[in-house]
C-alpha cells in the first residue's frame, strides 16, 4: 500500500470515527429541555460500534512486483 492509499484509509477511518460520538450537551437541552433526563448518544443519528457495524475499507488493489 503506498502513502495516498494509507492517506485516503486514515481519511475515512478518522471521518467515520468522529461520526461516533455522542452530541453535545448543550444540544440535548435545547431539544428537550432541563427538566428531561435523555443520554446525548440518543440525539445522535448515526451510532457505529467497532464490533458490531464495520466500514469495509478494503485497501485499493496494487500490481504484483515481479520477481524473476
Amino acid at each position: 500500500m503506498n502513502e495516498k492509499q494509507k492517506q485516503q484509509k486514515k481519511n475515512k477511518l478518522a471521518k467515520a470515527n468522529k461520526r461516533t460520538k455522542w452530541a453535545p450537551i448543550w444540544v440535548v437541552l435545547k431539544k428537550y429541555g432541563r427538566g428531561k433526563r435523555i443520554h446525548p448518544s440518543a440525539v445522535t443519528k448515526i451510532r457505529r460500534n467497532w464490533r458490531t457495524t464495520k466500514l469495509r475499507i478494503k485497501p485499493r488493489k496494487v500490481n504484483k512486483q515481479h520477481l524473476g
